[in-house]
């Protein structure tokens, strides 16, 4: 069992748009729409979970660029070289009477981690968040990824008492017919 050693602020390196030099973060187009299946894909086989990867260009390009996109994308590039990505949407809090900002996935390539690229693209969530006027911002963390380490030095923390469920579109019908 290896021990990882706490986070430092020398750790995360300052790397806010406009701060670090040659890191760009833009917002995805439609004709993106090949690079964010390799991006989908790229975190699908990081997190072991490629077997469950179905979306193809055309269902992407519906869902987040069609009549009701579901889903935003942005880009971090480095040096104009494609170094991560973020899918995030709205959520509703009626708690809190406002829009959350949910974050699906947040990935940099292993060649451009510890550049400060995902706390970047992390921290563009938060100011779209707060621009936005959301309640809080939400995402959920695989229990074995180091960068629980690395939310929770920036102040998140895991949701107390609350567990996530899941229901696959095979599930639909079942449930209707019960």
């Amino acid at each position: 069992m290896s021990v990882r050693k706490k986070l430092t602020k020398e750790d995360i390196n300052p790397a806010e748009e406009g701060v670090k030099p040659g890191l760009k973060i833009r917002a995805a187009e439609i004709e993106d729409v090949t690079l964010i299946l390799k991006f989908v894909k790229g975190i699908a086989r990081f997190e072991n979970l490629s077997h469950l990867v179905t979306a193809t260009e055309e269902s992407l390009a519906e869902a987040m660029f069609g009549k009701r996109p579901y889903a935003e994308v942005f880009f971090a590039e480095l040096d104009g070289a494609p170094a991560g990505f973020t899918v995030f949407f709205h959520n509703f809090s009626t708690f809190l009477g406002k829009p959350g900002l949910y974050i699906e996935d947040i990935f940099v390539r292993p060649e451009f981690r510890r550049k400060g690229i995902g706390k970047a693209m992390f921290l563009h969530c938060v100011k779209l968040a707060k621009e936005r006027n959301c309640g809080r911002m939400e995402w959920a963390v695989l229990d074995w990824n180091p960068a629980r380490e690395f939310y929770e030095y920036l102040g998140g923390s895991p949701a107390a008492g609350w567990q996530i469920y899941r229901m696959d579109e095979e599930k639909f019908e079942s449930a209707l017919e019960k």
